[in-house]
């Protein structure tokens, strides 16, 4: 695969985002680009300029680890960037065929045991894919993120919901910024998996449909999903405050599973309290979950008990193949 186009325009980003005094150079005269030039990021890594400009032109085949190493140091480039400079690498000589993930079947079926532990876990609890599909989730988790269930695609997808669903600035207190983290870890996953057709289709689909994600796309940004604290709105209790934890499920390598917790005795921890007597009422009930004036039957989607999450589908099916991400 010619991956030149992406590494030219991910050194490119990082170079402009950098300023002389950032990189401790001094500051003379007027500049007609942002970040550092050219020979600046050459100086910095101890190349000539010729041969920095060879490598941002897109031609990383063959680089070796220590020249990557120098050019992420003079572009100080964080964790996940120099992560994602390494699969550049790696994809521009074919060395990195070895490590994409295995192709998932186009039904993916959660194990009973993965669901079992999943409604073990007294707190909102999802599994995802680098493509953002939510393919699994507990009771708590599948009440949190109700909104999601009303989205007519299988499985519901966080990016599709973010950038195409209004609900989504309500449900994301803080929406730029959770638009700003979803773009970049599906720009991480398209640097580990370039060939995920499904990913292809996904970034083609929403950057035709969404100025913002269009724009946020064109930043090459990237980060990694590991923890934090989020903070939602839902429809039924109100503001949540909650720090998430990310592992990747060993069984199955190209899926994370994320849970949700609050500090004990605080607003969200009594919130959870409340939500998960909202859901326990519309599951044991039958009744239909109304979201921002869509309905989603509870049976189904919204707040069903222990049996995977697609639908009525007991096996909890999700049509997609590899990869990861949570909410």
């Amino acid at each position: 695969m010619d991956n030149r186009p992406q590494v030219r325009e991910f050194l490119t980003s990082r170079r402009a985002k950098i300023t002389p005094e950032q990189a401790g150079l001094p500051v003379a005269g007027h500049r007609r680009v942002p970040g550092l030039r050219r020979s600046e990021v050459a100086a910095l890594a101890g190349m000539s300029v010729e041969y920095y400009a060879k490598l941002e032109r897109g031609s990383l085949a063959g680089v070796s680890a220590s020249v990557l190493d120098a050019i992420a140091r003079a572009l100080q480039l964080d964790d996940a960037e120099r992560a994602h400079l390494l699969r550049l690498a790696h994809e521009a000589d074919g060395s990195n065929a070895i490590l994409r993930p295995r192709r998932r079947p186009k039904q993916w079926t959660i194990r009973p045991s993965l669901q079992w532990s999943l409604d073990t876990i007294n707190a909102p609890a999802i599994i995802g894919n680098n493509r953002m599909d939510l393919l699994a989730a507990n009771h708590l988790g599948r009440a949190m993120y109700c909104d999601l269930y009303t989205d007519p695609s299988s499985p519901p997808n966080f990016a599709r919901f973010t950038f195409l669903d209004s609900a989504a600035r309500r449900f994301n207190a803080d929406w730029e910024l959770a638009a700003d983290m979803c773009v970049a870890n599906l720009r991480t996953a398209a640097g580990k998996d370039p060939h995920d057709k499904s990913l292809h289709d996904l970034v083609g689909e929403l950057s035709t449909r969404s100025d913002d994600f269009r724009r946020r796309w064109s930043a090459h940004n990237v980060r990694t999903h590991g923890t934090g604290v989020k903070h939602f709105h839902h429809h039924i209790v109100g503001d949540l405050t909650l720090a998430y934890e990310s592992v990747d499920l060993r069984a199955e390598p190209d899926l994370t599973m994320t849970i949700y917790t609050a500090e004990p005795g605080s607003p969200t921890a009594h919130a959870l309290t409340l939500l998960a007597s909202w859901a326990a009422t519309l599951s044991a009930s039958g009744q239909a979950c109304h979201v921002s004036g869509r309905t989603v039957q509870s049976g189904t989607m919204c707040v069903a008990g222990g049996d995977g999450l697609m639908g009525d589908d007991a096996g909890g099916q999700a049509h997609g193949s590899s990869d990861r991400h949570s909410g």
